[in-house]
Protein backbone atom coordinates (compact mmCIF):
# COMPACT_ATOMS: atom_id res chain seq x y z
CA UNK A 1 0.00 0.00 0.00
CA UNK A 2 2.69 2.17 0.81
CA UNK A 3 4.85 1.43 -2.17
CA UNK A 4 1.68 1.89 -4.38
CA UNK A 5 0.91 5.40 -2.47
CA UNK A 6 4.31 6.62 -3.13
CA UNK A 7 4.99 5.73 -6.82
CA UNK A 8 1.18 7.59 -7.00
CA UNK A 9 2.80 10.49 -5.22
CA UNK A 10 5.47 10.72 -7.33
CA UNK A 11 3.80 10.47 -10.81
CA UNK A 12 1.42 13.08 -9.27
CA UNK A 13 4.61 15.52 -8.61
CA UNK A 14 5.84 14.86 -12.08
CA UNK A 15 2.22 15.39 -13.74
CA UNK A 16 2.52 18.55 -11.83
CA UNK A 17 5.60 19.76 -13.36
CA UNK A 18 4.99 19.08 -16.52
CA UNK A 19 1.62 20.90 -16.30
CA UNK A 20 3.47 23.66 -15.30
CA UNK A 21 6.04 24.15 -17.75
CA UNK A 22 3.13 23.42 -20.70
CA UNK A 23 1.34 26.76 -19.39
CA UNK A 24 3.84 28.61 -18.92
CA UNK A 25 5.38 28.02 -21.82
CA UNK A 26 6.16 30.66 -24.20
CA UNK A 27 7.67 30.37 -27.83
CA UNK A 28 10.11 33.10 -28.99
CA UNK A 29 9.56 35.50 -31.07
CA UNK A 30 12.73 35.33 -32.77
CA UNK A 31 15.64 33.54 -32.58
CA UNK A 32 18.59 34.01 -30.26
CA UNK A 33 21.81 35.17 -31.30
CA UNK A 34 23.68 31.50 -31.79
CA UNK A 35 20.48 30.22 -33.76
CA UNK A 36 20.52 33.44 -35.95
CA UNK A 37 24.50 32.98 -36.76
CA UNK A 38 23.76 29.65 -37.31
CA UNK A 39 20.59 30.01 -39.90
CA UNK A 40 21.62 32.89 -41.78
CA UNK A 41 25.80 31.68 -41.80
CA UNK A 42 25.45 27.77 -42.06
CA UNK A 43 25.32 27.51 -46.20
CA UNK A 44 28.46 29.76 -46.03
CA UNK A 45 30.44 28.81 -43.85
CA UNK A 46 30.35 24.99 -44.26
CA UNK A 47 28.29 24.44 -47.64
CA UNK A 48 25.83 21.58 -46.03
CA UNK A 49 22.10 21.88 -46.11
CA UNK A 50 21.30 20.10 -43.48
CA UNK A 51 21.93 23.18 -40.29
CA UNK A 52 21.73 20.20 -37.98
CA UNK A 53 24.52 18.12 -39.05
CA UNK A 54 26.98 20.99 -39.56
CA UNK A 55 26.63 22.58 -36.00
CA UNK A 56 27.21 18.96 -34.81
CA UNK A 57 30.05 18.09 -36.96
CA UNK A 58 31.33 21.84 -37.26
CA UNK A 59 30.72 24.17 -34.78
CA UNK A 60 30.05 21.69 -31.65
CA UNK A 61 32.75 18.80 -33.53
CA UNK A 62 34.56 18.78 -29.75
CA UNK A 63 30.87 18.11 -28.23
CA UNK A 64 30.61 15.44 -31.00
CA UNK A 65 34.21 14.04 -30.13
CA UNK A 66 32.99 13.90 -26.26
CA UNK A 67 29.78 12.01 -27.44
CA UNK A 68 31.81 9.18 -29.47
CA UNK A 69 34.47 8.85 -26.76
CA UNK A 70 31.51 8.16 -24.44
CA UNK A 71 29.85 5.20 -26.35
CA UNK A 72 33.20 3.31 -27.06
CA UNK A 73 33.92 3.39 -23.30
CA UNK A 74 30.35 2.35 -22.59
CA UNK A 75 30.67 -0.46 -25.78
CA UNK A 76 34.41 -1.43 -24.17
CA UNK A 77 33.32 -1.55 -20.45
CA UNK A 78 30.13 -3.91 -21.91
CA UNK A 79 32.47 -5.98 -24.00
CA UNK A 80 34.65 -6.28 -21.02
CA UNK A 81 31.86 -7.77 -18.32
CA UNK A 82 30.21 -10.01 -20.66
CA UNK A 83 33.19 -11.34 -22.43
CA UNK A 84 34.13 -12.35 -18.67
CA UNK A 85 30.63 -13.51 -17.99
CA UNK A 86 30.65 -15.68 -21.26
CA UNK A 87 33.76 -17.73 -19.97
CA UNK A 88 32.82 -18.16 -16.58
CA UNK A 89 29.42 -19.75 -17.71
CA UNK A 90 28.29 -23.02 -19.26
CA UNK A 91 27.44 -23.98 -22.58
CA UNK A 92 23.59 -24.23 -23.20
CA UNK A 93 21.46 -25.13 -26.80
CA UNK A 94 20.25 -22.24 -28.07
CA UNK A 95 16.61 -22.41 -29.80
CA UNK A 96 16.43 -22.06 -33.36
CA UNK A 97 14.96 -19.48 -35.07
CA UNK A 98 11.54 -20.06 -37.06
CA UNK A 99 11.31 -19.98 -40.87
CA UNK A 100 9.60 -17.09 -41.35
CA UNK A 101 12.35 -15.10 -39.25
CA UNK A 102 15.00 -16.52 -41.05
CA UNK A 103 13.33 -15.62 -44.53
CA UNK A 104 12.95 -12.24 -43.39
CA UNK A 105 15.98 -11.79 -41.88
CA UNK A 106 17.50 -12.81 -45.13
CA UNK A 107 15.64 -10.50 -47.17
CA UNK A 108 15.79 -6.91 -44.78
CA UNK A 109 19.29 -7.07 -43.44
CA UNK A 110 20.80 -5.72 -46.68
CA UNK A 111 18.02 -3.63 -47.31
CA UNK A 112 19.01 -2.26 -43.50
CA UNK A 113 22.48 -1.72 -43.92
CA UNK A 114 22.02 -0.18 -47.57
CA UNK A 115 19.64 2.31 -45.25
CA UNK A 116 21.76 2.83 -42.61
CA UNK A 117 24.53 3.43 -45.36
CA UNK A 118 22.42 6.14 -47.38
CA UNK A 119 20.93 8.02 -43.74
CA UNK A 120 25.02 8.55 -42.68
CA UNK A 121 26.19 9.55 -46.34
CA UNK A 122 23.82 11.74 -47.04
CA UNK A 123 24.20 13.10 -43.50
CA UNK A 124 24.79 16.59 -44.70
CA UNK A 125 21.45 16.74 -47.49
CA UNK A 126 18.77 14.77 -45.00
CA UNK A 127 17.81 14.69 -41.53
CA UNK A 128 19.92 11.66 -40.01
CA UNK A 129 23.51 11.48 -40.13
CA UNK A 130 26.47 9.18 -38.26
CA UNK A 131 24.53 8.28 -34.95
CA UNK A 132 21.56 7.53 -36.59
CA UNK A 133 22.88 5.50 -39.65
CA UNK A 134 25.40 3.53 -37.17
CA UNK A 135 22.64 2.52 -35.10
CA UNK A 136 20.45 1.36 -38.17
CA UNK A 137 23.61 -0.96 -39.42
CA UNK A 138 23.74 -2.49 -36.01
CA UNK A 139 19.78 -3.08 -36.02
CA UNK A 140 20.61 -5.17 -38.96
CA UNK A 141 23.05 -7.38 -36.81
CA UNK A 142 20.53 -7.84 -34.21
CA UNK A 143 18.23 -9.43 -36.70
CA UNK A 144 21.41 -11.48 -38.25
CA UNK A 145 21.53 -12.56 -34.28
CA UNK A 146 18.37 -12.95 -33.49
CA UNK A 147 17.81 -15.38 -36.57
CA UNK A 148 20.74 -17.18 -35.48
CA UNK A 149 22.10 -16.51 -31.75
CA UNK A 150 24.96 -18.87 -32.60
CA UNK A 151 26.42 -16.55 -35.57
CA UNK A 152 29.97 -15.94 -35.19
CA UNK A 153 31.30 -12.33 -35.61
CA UNK A 154 34.63 -11.54 -35.81
CA UNK A 155 35.43 -9.43 -32.91
CA UNK A 156 38.90 -8.54 -34.47
CA UNK A 157 37.03 -7.20 -38.11
CA UNK A 158 34.65 -4.90 -35.37
CA UNK A 159 37.59 -3.61 -33.62
CA UNK A 160 39.08 -2.80 -36.74
CA UNK A 161 36.37 -0.70 -38.54
CA UNK A 162 36.02 0.72 -35.10
CA UNK A 163 39.75 1.98 -34.76
CA UNK A 164 40.39 3.24 -37.74
CA UNK A 165 36.90 4.95 -38.55
CA UNK A 166 37.93 6.51 -35.01
CA UNK A 167 41.84 6.79 -35.09
CA UNK A 168 40.60 8.69 -39.33
CA UNK A 169 37.59 10.83 -37.09
CA UNK A 170 40.48 12.69 -35.11
CA UNK A 171 43.00 12.99 -37.71
CA UNK A 172 40.63 14.85 -39.66
CA UNK A 173 39.49 16.99 -36.77
CA UNK A 174 43.72 17.57 -35.82
CA UNK A 175 44.52 18.38 -39.67
CA UNK A 176 41.80 21.49 -38.88
CA UNK A 177 43.31 22.47 -35.86
CA UNK A 178 46.87 22.76 -37.70
CA UNK A 179 45.15 24.50 -40.58
CA UNK A 180 44.34 27.09 -37.63
CA UNK A 181 40.66 26.59 -39.02
CA UNK A 182 39.29 24.23 -35.41
CA UNK A 183 38.78 21.20 -34.79
CA UNK A 184 36.57 18.93 -37.72
CA UNK A 185 37.21 21.90 -40.06
CA UNK A 186 35.37 21.23 -43.46
CA UNK A 187 37.31 23.14 -45.26
CA UNK A 188 40.09 20.62 -46.26
CA UNK A 189 38.11 19.39 -48.79
CA UNK A 190 35.88 21.76 -51.78
CA UNK A 191 32.48 22.49 -50.07
CA UNK A 192 31.06 22.08 -53.85
CA UNK A 193 27.58 22.75 -54.89
CA UNK A 194 24.81 23.06 -52.50
CA UNK A 195 22.66 20.02 -52.25
CA UNK A 196 24.86 17.20 -54.49
CA UNK A 197 26.15 14.45 -52.25
CA UNK A 198 30.09 15.56 -53.02
CA UNK A 199 29.48 18.88 -51.51
CA UNK A 200 29.69 20.44 -47.59
CA UNK A 201 33.74 19.79 -47.04
CA UNK A 202 34.48 17.17 -44.94
CA UNK A 203 31.80 16.66 -43.21
CA UNK A 204 30.05 13.57 -45.31
CA UNK A 205 33.21 11.88 -45.03
CA UNK A 206 33.27 12.77 -40.87
CA UNK A 207 29.63 11.92 -40.70
CA UNK A 208 30.08 8.36 -42.36
CA UNK A 209 33.59 8.04 -40.49
CA UNK A 210 30.73 8.34 -37.50
CA UNK A 211 28.35 5.86 -38.69
CA UNK A 212 30.78 3.14 -39.06
CA UNK A 213 32.57 3.71 -35.45
CA UNK A 214 29.11 3.75 -33.65
CA UNK A 215 27.11 1.05 -35.82
CA UNK A 216 30.83 -1.04 -34.96
CA UNK A 217 30.51 -0.25 -31.34
CA UNK A 218 26.75 -1.42 -31.30
CA UNK A 219 27.34 -4.07 -32.88
CA UNK A 220 30.13 -5.16 -30.35
CA UNK A 221 27.89 -4.82 -27.71
CA UNK A 222 25.25 -6.56 -29.72
CA UNK A 223 27.32 -9.53 -30.27
CA UNK A 224 28.76 -9.78 -26.95
CA UNK A 225 25.76 -9.83 -25.68
CA UNK A 226 24.53 -12.93 -28.02
CA UNK A 227 27.58 -14.63 -26.45
CA UNK A 228 26.89 -14.27 -22.93
CA UNK A 229 23.36 -15.10 -23.37
CA UNK A 230 24.87 -18.57 -25.47
CA UNK A 231 27.09 -19.48 -22.43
Amino acid sequence: MIKRFTVLLLLSGLAAIFVSLALGYVPDASLNQSALYYAENTVSDTGAANIVTAIIVTYRGLDTLGEVTVLFLTAAIVGLVLTRGAKAGKGKPMMASGELLTTGAGLLVPLILLMGTYVFVNGHLTPGGGFQGGAILASGIMLVLLTDPMKEFSHRLISVIESVSGLTFITIGGLGILMGAGFLDNSLLPKGTLGELFSAGTIPLVYSLIGLKVGAEFSSMLVSLSETEGS
